[in-house]
């Protein structure tokens, strides 16, 4: 799971691997050492009907409707967004980069426009 953070914008990437766990136990975490404190980024399961986010104990929760959730595991669906309060907050599957990065990809989505990009 990655997040990005820009101005009052959270933006949550998940691969395969994050949403087969959220389906499982309702709940995925990452965790960001800085030494003498931890931030933690996690992604919880709701009954609630819209995205919602929290900041408490240096976490930062997103709260995701379970309907999101299995339209997300179903479907072609690339992710869902939302406003709470000031705050713009997306979840979208990881897909595949489209030019060559060092990073591990193999978790993630395969790209949708994959085809198009490679024909050229």
């Amino acid at each position: 799971m990655k997040l990005r953070i820009k101005g009052n914008s959270l933006r949550y990437r998940l691969t395969k691997s994050d949403v087969s766990q959220l389906a499982e136990k309702s709940y995925v975490e990452e965790k960001v050492d800085f030494g003498e404190q931890v931030l933690i980024y996690a992604l919880k399961i709701t009954n609630d009907a819209v995205l919602i986010s929290t900041f408490k104990n240096n976490t930062i929760t997103l709260c995701m409707p379970v309907n999101m959730l299995t339209e997300l595991q179903n479907t072609d669906k690339v992710g869902f967004e939302g406003e709470h309060g000031n705050l713009h907050l997306l979840i979208e599957k990881d897909f595949t980069c489209l030019d060559n990065v060092i990073e591990d990809q193999s978790d993630n989505y395969p790209n949708p426009l994959a085809e198009k990009f490679y024909e050229k």
